[in-house]
């Protein structure tokens, strides 16, 4: 009956937006300041820009960047994500990081952006960017 109901909803435009996935977390031995250079070097390897940060309250925003889709400049249509990280002391030289990825539809037309959240529970993206930051570390 569910896969019913999805297909039609599908089918007829019925896509009701919902909150992407889950933060996921992972616990460094290593202090805040190093693993606050270790991410944002990653972040930097892996090609998110870094929209805006504050080191002195542990978090850093990417720009969001395509999955998929086409961008002409005025108009665009597809899938793009970008990335919350928060880092936190979790003890003595212990930083614990969380990776949260937003998934959203963006469509343009002349400049004018309407971005429509999506749901995922891929976190390949988020394990991924802990794994190299430990990697790093």
């Amino acid at each position: 009956m569910n896969r019913i109901f999805l297909a039609i909803a599908l089918l007829s435009g019925l896509v009701v937006p919902a909150i992407a996935g889950e933060p996921v977390s992972q616990t460094f031995a290593a202090p805040p300041e190093k693993v606050w250079s270790v991410t944002q070097s990653v972040l930097k390897q892996q090609g998110w820009e870094v929209e805006k940060s504050d080191q002195a309250n542990g978090w850093i925003n990417t720009e969001s960047r395509s999955v998929n889709g086409e961008d002409y400049g005025v108009y665009a249509k597809g899938a793009r994500h970008r990335l919350v990280i928060r880092l936190k002391a979790a003890g003595a030289n212990r930083t614990t990081v969380s990776v949260e990825r937003a998934l959203f539809n963006r469509e343009r037309i002349l400049w004018i952006d309407k971005d429509e959240v999506l749901t995922t529970t891929d976190q390949s993206v988020e394990k991924n960017v802990l794994a190299a930051i430990g990697a790093a570390l």
